[in-house]
């Protein structure tokens, strides 16, 4: 991984940073070796120009699916393209066949449910995004096709999710080649069943994982010759049995010690258990619990998980006492004897724990204490009993410790392999491998030395299989590759392995000799290797060594080398357990051999560490091996947290970046030719002006440019290291020159800009101030005039006002003397007047308040009546609903509904009466005030006779002159009384008036709100009456279901008196349909053998007999009928013939309503061999689907259950009772019903469509039919589908495929490319035209027609959508031109069609169509999250949009997608719904089931003449089918 010297001023680089392993800067300063580069976080680094690396600027946003693709194979280019992808929830990643998962730490159930799996089945490698299920699927691909066993080896370092990724690797090949196991699970399901047994005794808590796995399983998958699962074996390996002994601080040991301990107390009880503390082999750490883990509840799931798998309850508790024994085996501790080199036991506490000990595994107590501190020497002479020291004994127990425990393991697995079976004669095998990773810790022992060898050994097996990758992929592309050097690390292996100078070989030396310590074994390595350059001798330690491995340097403590892989095989021990009396005990240690129980043997558990991982590599390497590596983005285990210099360790350990030095060691840089001139072409634009094969093209560029050994494929061309970059330090060249060119012209455009801007500023301000001087000396010119004015003016209204007062003051004598005249006869007539008024008023106010309560009562009385009908009704309703349980949910709502019309009637009611009260007291005052008024009146009017009388007589008698002043005086003052008392009587009678008037106003308003209210009653009488009718349809109904059942039961008991023979008759599969959707089930057998069952039911044993009502022309008639309609008869005034034939033959014969008949079955069988026969054929099918349906809507009209009137003759008579009930009855009792037939002559009039009173083999028969067409309608469904499917197929390819000839400066090239794309979507538009010609031709109803390409346009819809969301390549801005161009032709076609045919198909491809739109938009990064999700894309759920959104790109214009915020905030509700368990699936599924029901033909259908269709010629003649003659006459 060089870095490459094609470095300049203002080139994107990386820099190596402690705390973030790489950094992005731009280099600001080169001098010589030196480099500045200005860093992203505002440092600038000073680094030499060998340890700076290029970044490719023009790197997709959201990164890359497969490294190989990066233009700069390096550590930070993929850690870079890594976090990308993880911030965006693309936990997977290529690196040419390896998988690298990155564990994202929360739930993701869209990436893993049944629908991802359905896509992923059948696609290649690469097809579509990177995922866990498309290497199962390699591997299941190549062991079908090849007859090879694979191997999928899944490695990481604890907490990255192995055995996560093993899990959906099982489900997903259990997906494939499934089959159930015993007792309905499958293997699958067994195996991950095992699962908690095997973590409670294997798995325990490291430093960096709560559940870290010490053992290494291996799962083979076995398969049978037809790729399905057979059986499966789990084997374990490596298992860490030093750790049974020996912990460190903060580890703990294996979970089932602390699950025993937390264990219920009468469990604990029994094998003498107490605090974990307690116990030597649990306290040498502090950590005895894990957060957020109850070791009780999981004691309990164990348990469970044992029953599961098998384990009988006696072997559980048997397993169990070998644990706590194991626990107690620990305490026993041991003191010097008073023998030289003697022990004993120490104290009553340790003899406790023995006798524990003893006592769980049954065996005798002095045996247990002999075997541990004594040893039986056999030699030729005699039998040498010797006791070992302390250290010795302690050695013995320990050693008992492990062997006990390892051979519980190994049992337990053993019984987790026969209860999942397993397939003997199985030759094709995926084997699965979980195995711990690369560690390495401040302290590391012999487990990580372990550990960390088998990963060498994985690593040189990666290493070869990488390298054979990369040799077939240059052996593909027919390029050179033979000077390329193969990585190996087979010097480290010879380190640790190799005989007799290895590592594990001095270890076991060591161990054989008593005087041996850590330090004389660490000094012997010392002088072993003090010359080998992977080992390295630390410089402050006497007892540590450093070993250079692939992933880099770890330093080991040899202080427990020795302990730890100490492994005696005792033969004390052996024959201690093969003696106990426990059969469990005593199975885990069979007999040895005699030669073997001589002596104890010593054994190394390193040198039985390196069989087995010898057998795993001979298993792996006899398979064909895929690589899953697994990275832990952090420690903390949180989501959303990438953590550089923990995943540069993770990809270094897991042999990532040892890959990517293999593919620098060749061509780390491949680009197809498309790629390569799409980004180069610029640095030779008269190679893309000419018309070069895109070979020559490339080979051109590279030429021009002067590069030397790079290579040129056949697809791709390949670059050295440092290539890359001297290619875009060219271009970057050149762009930059075109840059300065375009930045010229762009400033000299800006300065003529400013220097007319300028111009124009002057001559603007010349005009301003030749316009102000202008207007000063207008200024002065109009002020001068105006004083003119004013003089003018002001004399002329001076002699104006002088006139004006003296022709006013002549006016307003005028005025007075004309007024006082004129009011004198005003007052006289308003007087006259005002009376006249006021009595108009009040007979009219008398007259309109007797017709208001006449009103009134009448609306009052018509409410009371109409309650009383309604609650009559309603009682009547009742009755009626206590018959039929079925509508006790229509009858409540009924109820209730009734319930609020009462009260708001009564509401009403009470409004009306306070309303009326009201009025009555405001008419009541009025009157009162108008009576009161018309006797002042009466009164001031009597005054006024007497008075004037008064006056008259007075001047009668006295004398003229001397009387004449006074009396007038006199009777002007009592006249002027007279007025003011009038005008206080006008003004009153104002107020009143004023009164009235508002009355009236209140008065209309509650006559208004009063008429609302009857409206609304009368609105909701009107919503009575429809559910009257509704109830009155469904009492129908149910009755006519009701009758059918009855009729079945009646014949099936009729057929069986005695009860008995019900038993013994065939059982048969009437399909069910459901009244809610009308949709059945759309079976998946054949027509014939599903229909001929349904016959067996009404056929008896005296049914081999013919019929004894049909003679033998009767039969011969019903023969030519068969073999007349298996023709194809053809249509007759757009009617099916073949079905208005069978109609009319059935109701002449009187089949519908015969007790017993074979010509039902023997009619569906013709028409459903016919259809088997050809079930390809469109044409047929089209002309099975019209006939069938008009046969059945035929049927549907015509036929009603025999008995139905007589089943519920109270619901009959309660519904009639009432108006709809009565209008109900009317319909049924038409002259339609009335024809009689009579004996056998006829049947009145066949377009009639009377209803026949069907028997059972009639109404079965309408079940078949409908059975039949369901199917026939899913045959042409599901013909059209597989037509337009590859059709489809090739639309999504399409743009993959002829991107390559889409290059800038190809006129030609381009038109044709799509001329050809937009073919593919003329080929599916052809496809259906075809269809809907054929179903035209065939007369096929139009609903059943805009029912097939509602669902035929619902799978383009899903079909485009989901190849959208799972191709990237698919998810671009030129794809979506694409697509919508397709889109565009089909709504075109759907316009020719006419919506009689379509319908609303169109809108079923909403989905594709919104997306569509999205990719296509400009101003995506403009956009809010309100505007994409509410306005844009309505139809699609924040799962759909976060994927299109995070895998756009930009092929033809370089933009981007939406805005960071936006995708935030998709984020987060994503993750909100996660926490709520909301399903998260992306992807759509397609609909297969039946979208339509019996009633809704028949309603959609037209009334159907059968009499005017003529019969065929083959009947026409026979004498039998007269009848047929004389009607179509």
């Amino acid at each position: 991984m060089s870095a490459s010297v094609n470095i300049i001023v203002g080139s994107h680089v990386w820099v190596e940073d402690p705390t973030e392993a790489w950094i992005d800067g731009e280099v600001s300063k080169i001098s010589g070796e030196e480099v500045h580069v200005r860093l992203t976080n505002g440092k600038t680094a000073i680094k030499t120009i060998s340890k700076v690396f290029p970044k490719d600027n023009e790197a997709p946003p959201g990164g890359v699916d497969d490294m190989t693709k990066l233009s700069y194979l390096h550590e930070p280019g993929v850690l870079h393209n890594l976090a990308t992808r993880y911030e965006l929830n693309e936990i997977y990643t290529y690196t040419g066949n390896i998988l690298i998962a990155v564990n994202p730490f929360q739930r993701l159930p869209h990436l893993y449910d049944t629908h991802m799996m359905e896509q992923y089945k059948g696609a290649t490698f690469g097809e579509l995004s990177p995922h866990v299920f498309a290497v199962a699927e390699v591997a299941y691909r190549a062991m079908i096709n090849e007859g090879k066993s694979n191997s999928i080896l899944v490695s990481g370092e604890s907490g990255a999710g192995k055995t996560e990724t093993t899990k959906m690797l099982m489900r997903y090949l259990a997906y494939l080649g499934g089959r159930s196991g015993v007792e309905g699970r499958t293997v699958e399901q067994q195996v991950l069943e095992s699962n908690p047994v095997l973590e409670a005794f294997g798995n325990a808590k490291t430093v960096r994982n709560n559940n870290s796995s010490r053992f290494g399983k291996f799962v083979e998958i076995q398969f049978d010759n037809k790729g399905r699962i057979s059986g499966a074996a789990i084997r374990t390996y490596l298992l860490e049995r030093s750790r049974v002994c020996q912990i460190s601080d903060p580890e703990r040991n294996y979970h089932c010690f602390y699950l025993l301990c937390a264990a219920p107390t009468e469990v604990k009880e029994k094998y003498k258990l107490g605090n974990p503390s307690s116990f030597h082999y649990l306290n040498q750490s502090k950590c005895y619990e894990l957060d957020g883990v109850d070791d009780t509840n999981e004691y309990i799931a164990t348990r469970r998980a044992m029953d599961v798998v098998g384990i009988s309850e006696e072997e559980q508790e048997a397993i169990f006492r070998v644990v706590a024994a194991i626990l107690h085996l620990g305490n026993v501790e041991f003191s010097k004897g008073e023998e030289i080199d003697s022990s004993v036991i120490k104290d009553e506490k340790s003899r406790f724990h023995l006798s524990t000990t003893a006592e769980l595994l049954q065996c005798d107590a002095k045996s247990l204490e002999d075997a541990l501190i004594k040893r039986v020497m056999i030699t030729p002479e005699e039998v040498i009993t010797r006791t070992l020291d302390p250290v010795a004994a302690v050695g013995s127990r320990d050693a008992l410790a492990k062997t006990i425990y390892s051979r519980l393991f190994d049992w337990l697995v053993e019984k987790i392999n026969n209860s999942i079976g397993q397939d003997p004669i199985s030759k094709s095998i995926i084997g699965v491998l979980d195995i711990y990773g690369f560690e390495s810790f401040k302290f590391n022992s012999f487990e990580q030395f372990c550990i960390n060898f088998t990963n060498e050994k994985l690593q040189q097996h990666f290493n070869q299989h990488v390298f054979k990758m990369e040799q077939e992929e240059y052996s593909k592309e027919e390029i050179d590759w033979s000077y390329i050097e193969f990585v190996d690390n087979q010097d480290v292996l010879d380190l640790i392995e190799k005989k007799p100078g290895g590592i594990i070989a001095l270890l076991d030396e060591a161990c054989m000799f008593p005087k041996s310590t850590h330090e004389t074994f660490a000094q012997k390595l010392y002088q072993t290797f003090n010359k080998n350059k992977r080992f390295i001798k630390p410089k402050l330690s006497r007892t540590s060594f450093t070993i250079s491995h692939y992933a880099g340097e770890v330093t080991y403590l040899a202080d427990m080398f020795l302990d730890k892989n100490k492994d005696y095989v005792v033969a004390e021990h052996q024959d201690l357990l093969t003696a106990s009396r426990c059969s469990f005990v005593a199975g885990l240690f069979p007999p040895s051999s005699q030669e073997s129980s001589k002596s104890s043997k010593f054994s190394s558990i390193g040198s039985r560490f390196k069989l087995q991982l010898q057998s795993l590599m001979e298993t792996l390497s006899s398979t064909e091996p895929h690589y899953i590596r697994c990275v832990k983005p952090n420690n903390v285990l949180k989501p959303a947290i990438f953590e550089n210099l923990n995943i540069i360790q993770q990809l270094r350990c897991g042999g990532v970046l040892e890959a990517i030095r293999i593919s620098c060691a060749g061509y780390p840089t491949r680009r197809t030719f498309y790629e390569f001139l799409n980004r180069f072409g610029v640095l030779a634009p008269e190679v893309l002006d000419g018309n070069f094969d895109d070979k020559v093209a490339c080979q051109k560029i590279l030429d021009k440019m002067g590069m030397k050994g790079y290579q040129i494929g056949k697809t791709k061309v390949f670059l050295r290291a440092g290539q890359m970059a001297e290619l875009d330090a060219r271009r970057a060249e050149v762009l930059g020159n075109a840059a300065r060119i375009i930045q010229r012209q762009i400033r000299t455009h800006v300065a003529r800009k400013e220097f007319f801007e300028l111009r124009q500023a002057a001559v603007c301000l010349q005009s301003n101030l030749r316009g102000i001087l202008s207007r000063k000396l207008y200024e002065q010119l109009r002020r001068n005039a105006a004083a003119l004015k004013i003089e003018k003016n002001f004399k002329g209204f001076l002699a104006r006002k002088s006139y004006i007062t003296a022709r006013s003051s002549a006016i307003t004598l005028q005025t007075g003397l004309r007024a006082m005249k004129a009011r004198k006869e005003f007052r006289f007539r308003k007087q006259t007047k005002a009376a006249i008024l006021i009595q108009a008023h009040l007979r009219g106010h008398i007259a309109h308040s007797y017709y208001k309560g006449l009103q009134k009562a009448a609306i009052v009385t018509q409410c009371g009546w109409r309650r009383r009908v309604a609650r009559r009704e309603l009682r009547k309703l009742k009755m009626a609903a206590r018959e039929t349980g079925a509508l006790q949910d229509a009858k409540n709502k009924l109820e209730k509904r009734v319930e609020e019309l009462t009260w708001r009637l009564q509401i009403e009611k009470r409004l009306r009466t306070d309303l009326e009260e009201e009025k009555a007291q405001d008419i009541a005052k009025l009157k009162d005030a108008v009576r009161s008024m018309q006797i002042q009146v009466e009164e001031a009017n009597a005054m006024v006779l007497k008075e004037r009388e008064a006056a008259w007589k007075a001047i009668e008698e006295a004398p003229p002159v001397i009387k004449e002043t006074p009396v007038i005086i006199q009777d002007t003052l009592k006249m002027n009384s007279l007025i003011a008392e009038v005008s206080k009587l006008k003004e009153s009678l104002l107020l009143e008036r004023k009164d009235k008037e508002e009355a009236r106003k209140a008065q209309s308003e509650a006559e208004t709100r009063n008429i609302e209210l009857v409206k609304k009653v009368d609105d909701y009488q009107g919503k009575v009456v429809q559910l009257q009718e509704m109830i009155q349809r469904l009492e129908d109904k149910i009755s006519n279901a009701e009758s059918e059942n009855q009729v079945l039961r009646q014949q099936a008991l009729a057929a069986s008196p005695t009860g008995k023979a019900l038993s013994a008759r065939p059982k048969t599969t009437i399909i069910q349909r459901t009244p809610e959707n009308g949709k059945a089930i759309n079976g998946g057998g054949k027509i014939g053998s599903d229909l001929t069952l349904v016959s067996n039911i009404r056929e008896p044993e005296s049914e081999g007999k013919p019929q004894k009502h049909l003679n033998e022309k009767q039969q011969e008639n019903q023969e030519l009928l068969i073999k007349c309609i298996s023709q194809d008869l053809g249509f007759s005034r757009g009617k099916p013939v073949a079905a208005c034939l069978i109609y009319k033959c059935l109701l002449h014969w009187r089949s519908f309503e015969a007790e017993r008949t074979s010509v039902f079955d023997r009619i569906i069988q013709s028409i459903a061999s016919v259809v088997e026969a050809q079930d390809d054929n469109n044409i047929i099918i089209a002309y099975w689907l019209s006939n069938t349906s008009t046969l059945l809507s035929l049927l549907q009209r015509t036929l009603k259950a025999s008995g139905a009137a007589s089943l519920t003759p109270q619901r009959r008579r309660t519904a009639s009772s009432s108006m709809f009930g009565r209008m109900s009855q009317g319909l049924r009792a038409s002259p339609q019903s009335a024809v009689s037939v009579q004996n056998n002559r006829g049947i009145g009039r066949l377009d009639d469509l009377r209803q026949v009173e069907a028997k059972y083999p009639a109404l079965l028969f309408k079940q078949q039919l409908t059975a039949f067409l369901e199917k026939v309608y899913g045959m042409i469904r599901d013909n059209l589908k597989k037509e337009i499917s590859p059709l489809l197929g090739l639309c999504i390819q399409a743009p993959r495929t002829s991107r390559q000839s889409l290059v800038k400066g190809r006129a030609r090239a381009n038109a044709v490319a799509q001329q050809a794309l937009i073919a593919h979507w003329q080929s599916i538009v052809n496809g259906l035209n075809n269809a809907l010609k054929i179903m035209k031709e065939n007369y096929v109803p139009p609903f059943l027609v805009r029912k097939v390409f509602t669902q035929i346009f619902s799978f383009i819809n899903v079909q485009l959508f989901n190849s959208l969301l799972l191709r990237r390549e698919c998810c671009s801005f030129s794809n979506g031109e694409y697509v919508k161009a397709g889109l565009g032709e089909l709504e075109r076609w759907c316009i020719e069609a006419t919506d009689e045919y379509v319908g609303s198909a169109w809108e079923e491809l909403k989905h594709i169509g919104q997306a569509v739109g999205f990719l296509v938009l400009h101003q995506k990064p403009k956009k809010t999250f309100n505007e994409v999700t509410k306005e844009l894309c309505p139809v699609l759920s924040i799962q759909q949009l976060y994927r299109i959104s995070t895998m756009y790109w930009d092929d033809k214009y370089g933009t981007h997608s939406v805005s960071s915020e936006v995708i935030t905030n998709m984020r987060a509700i994503m993750s909100e719904d996660t926490n709520n368990a909301v399903s998260s699936s992306f992807l759509l599924d397609d609909d297969s089931s039946i979208p339509f029901s019996v009633d809704d033909i028949s309603k959609s259908m037209q009334q159907i003449e059968v009499a005017d269709v003529e019969p065929p010629p083959m009947i026409r003649d026979n004498s039998g089918f007269g009848f047929l003659l004389a009607r179509s006459k």
